[in-house]
């Protein structure tokens, strides 16, 4: 289990300075030390819970609802076939069917090398390119049973490096424009402090 490393702590607190508000850096925070791992460890929940000034069972509980963010490990890529009405006609069923006879798994396992989790996914909003399949929240499609073989034999030798990073990160470019948020100010005498960053 690791705790976030001294870079991504540095990064974290960079973006926590972004929001008026430190609970409001939440999400991406927890999108940050995914990033790390591959998903969620408990000690970079802990982490994250400090550096936005709640629980770390307000991280777990935020987390555990939001299907982008893995609390327990997953495989270093993530494919997830959508299943939705314009992809069903496709034949979306059936490639995942062949997905898991191809990995050996059933939709939510990962194999035992640690490369492959599957999912099964209501909606990714490709109906355009059904069936329509995400790996790590990269977009591919319309993908067939030879269309899912080959995408796997790339994935698995490295082919597809430059456009599939590692499950776990969003974005490789790091945010470098935008203000901190101002400090709070004092309130009146006997008043609340003044809202930070602004005057709405």
């Amino acid at each position: 289990m690791a705790r976030l490393s001294a870079e991504n702590r540095r990064k974290a607190e960079a973006i926590v300075a972004v929001y008026p508000e430190r609970r409001s850096a939440l999400i991406p925070l927890c999108h940050l030390a995914q990033g790390q791992d591959g998903y969620l460890t408990e000690e970079a929940m802990e982490d994250v819970a400090e550096l936005c000034g709640v629980s770390p069972a307000e991280v777990r509980g935020t987390a555990s609802f939001y299907d982008m963010l893995h609390t327990e490990p997953v495989g270093r890529y993530v494919i997830a076939v959508c299943t939705n009405i314009a992809c069903m006609l496709a034949g979306a069923y059936e490639v995942l069917g062949h997905a898991e006879e191809r990995l050996g798994i059933h939709s939510g396992q990962t194999t035992p090398d640690g490369l492959f989790t599957v999912e099964e996914a209501e909606c990714l909003a490709g109906c355009d390119k059904a069936v329509c399949v995400q790996v790590n929240h990269r977009f591919f499609g319309p993908v067939d049973e030879e269309g899912f073989d080959r995408l796997v034999e790339d994935l698995a030798e490295g082919r597809l490096e430059g456009t599939v990073p590692p499950h776990g990160v969003l974005c490789r470019v790091e945010r470098s424009v935008g203000l901190p948020a101002e400090e709070p100010a004092a309130g009146p005498a006997g008043g609340a402090p003044a809202r930070r960053g602004g005057d709405s």
